[in-house]
């Protein structure tokens, strides 16, 4: 290339480069991958948007805790309007098993499906009073001896098969869930956590690290959960049933299943 041609070309360039310079380009702000946004965003939880750590926890706790509570009684009817089997209407699904059973299978017998808190009424000794024990954001259909076996367990991995639990495992003092629940089950236990702060008669429900909890109110272990709301991401079931509760019922939201980014947000 002749000498005259390279020198022109070098001014361009420059010329060039100094325009780009000149140019203010757009600010891009990156979305986590793992962010959601919901048409509630606006309305339900526009004073929690853009929140982190506690004041994000405590936001929530405001818009959550204007519920409508209903009767331990109602959660039978409630129940079967919440779980029911999306390929026949006459079903539920159950909680652990992912069995699919007769509504009117409603009991305390063997081959019936009963109540099951995933957050144990003795972790806090709420019972069935109307409040937490009755809250069907942590309420689900279970097989009874299914639930038997669970009892008061805190929830971590291990353990061995648990009869007719869907792959489900126990061990002396945990029970792990089925893989196609663990989100679920991580949602709903964060969902008491955040609901239930000690403000309204009832006791503070916290998540912590150990098992073995007992009769107090804490439930583990938050790694976990926090594991298991990454790994079982909020399935459509899981999301119709906490649009029926919201419609039909308590008319509150568990917001994690909005926003399963906000586990690691508040924790």
């Amino acid at each position: 290339m002749p000498a005259t041609q390279i020198r022109r070309w070098k001014t361009l360039a420059v010329a060039t480069s100094a325009v780009l310079v000149g140019i203010t380009l757009p600010t891009l702000t990156a979305t986590p991958a793992s962010a959601t946004t919901t048409a509630y965003d606006s309305t339900y939880y526009k004073n929690a948007i853009g929140k982190s750590g506690t004041s994000l926890k405590s936001s929530l706790h405001t818009i959550i805790s204007s519920q409508t509570k209903i009767s331990y009684s109602a959660v039978w009817n409630a129940l079967m309007a919440t779980d029911q089997d999306p390929n026949n209407s006459s079903n539920v699904i159950l909680l652990y098993s992912g069995v699919s059973r007769a509504k009117s299978l409603n009991g305390g017998d063997v081959g019936d499906w009963n109540r099951e808190h995933t957050w144990a009424k003795s972790h806090g000794d709420f019972g069935e009073v109307t409040g937490p024990g009755t809250d069907l954001h942590h309420l689900r259909p279970a097989d009874v001896q299914v639930n038997s076996i669970r009892g008061n367990l805190d929830f971590d991995n291990g353990g061995s098969a648990v009869t007719n639990g869907g792959g489900s495992k126990v061990d002396s003092d945990s029970f792990e869930p089925r893989d196609a629940d663990k989100g679920d089950v991580a949602r709903m236990i964060l969902y008491m956590a955040v609901r239930y702060e000690g403000d309204d008669g009832f006791a503070n429900l916290e998540p912590n690290e150990k098992v073995n909890n007992g009769s107090n109110p804490y439930m583990g272990k938050l790694s976990v959960l926090k594991a298991w709301n990454e790994q079982d991401p909020p399935s459509a079931f899981e999301e119709k049933r906490n649009q029926v509760i919201y419609d039909s019922y308590q008319h509150n939201r568990n917001p994690f299943i909005d926003h399963p980014e906000w586990v690691e947000a508040i924790w």
